[in-house]
């Protein structure tokens, strides 16, 4: 049986970047909403020797990622699902953002998980955002509803969101999705662990990316504040998500791996940025 890499968001950046990677040892499945913006990548792949196919999917829609599941567990065995299909706040309105980045966590997440075997391993990716906006604008005593009630879940912290000016909306939208992101996947990892299984969060800085080259003119203003004063290249990341989904990792799960050049630890907040 051919071991199989799902990669969400896998046509371009640190997603394409990883396939690459990790097209070494599997057959790569990339995914997004188009199967045709997903050509040029197969080609590119292909073209590397690598066995890979294009599967359309949504992450937000539940039934969409099932379907992806199940056809992933056709191809092989699953030993890997990398997570980092999102949306970034000039991508789309509050409630796009909830619902890709936080409820097609849990899609991808509840879906996976019946078709996984011990072994592998699914990666959520997050962002180092989670660890800039304030905790206290964090709504963590929602997240609980995430485990039986996904809709109401969203319902619940976009009702939260809605507090907040109408310009703000998005980005507080995407910071508390990804905040949860981080949090799910550390619940996730005592479920997933009781079938060999591990789950680990990723939380990207800024990196060269397409969905980088929409933020930038903000990202840049954080640049100064890292220990490495540049934006990260895919390939860095990429050699980071193959590592953690890795049997070398086997003792890795349940924890969050901040990757963003030093920013965080520096103390920087959205209200010094601009210093």
């Amino acid at each position: 049986m051919k071991n199989v890499c799902v990669i969400t968001g896998g046509g371009s950046g640190m997603g394409l970047a990883t396939a690459k990677l990790m097209g070494k040892e599997h057959y790569i499945i990339i995914c997004g909403r188009s199967v045709k913006k997903l050509e040029g990548a197969v080609q590119e792949l292909k073209e590397d020797g690598i066995e890979a196919e294009a599967f359309a999917c949504d992450v937000s829609d539940y039934k969409s990622v099932e379907e992806l599941a199940i056809h992933a567990k056709k191809m092989g065995k699953v030993t890997a699902v990398i997570h980092a299909a999102g949306m970034s706040p000039h991508m789309g309105d509050a409630k796009t953002i909830m619902e890709v980045n936080a409820l097609g966590t849990i899609h991808i997440n509840n879906s996976f998980y019946k078709v996984m075997e011990e072994g592998s391993c699914i990666i959520d990716v997050s962002s180092m955002s989670a660890y800039l906006i304030p905790k206290i604008i964090m709504p963590v005593g929602l997240y609980k509803y995430s485990l039986k009630d996904p809709e109401l879940f969203v319902k619940k912290v976009l009702k939260r969101v809605n507090m907040f000016p109408k310009k703000e909306r998005s980005g507080v939208s995407y910071g508390i999705s990804k905040h949860f992101v981080i949090w799910f996947a550390k619940q996730d990892a005592a479920r997933f662990g009781q079938k060999g299984i591990r789950v680990v969060s990723v939380s990207p800085g800024n990196f060269e990316t397409p969905m980088g080259e929409l933020e930038k003119e903000e990202a840049d203003l954080y640049t100064k504040f890292c220990a490495i004063k540049r934006f990260g290249r895919v390939e860095e990341i990429a050699s980071l998500f193959a590592y953690c989904a890795s049997p070398d990792a086997g003792y890795l799960t349940g924890v969050d791996i901040l990757c963003d050049g030093g920013l965080v630890a520096s103390g920087v907040n959205p209200l010094m940025r601009n210093k």
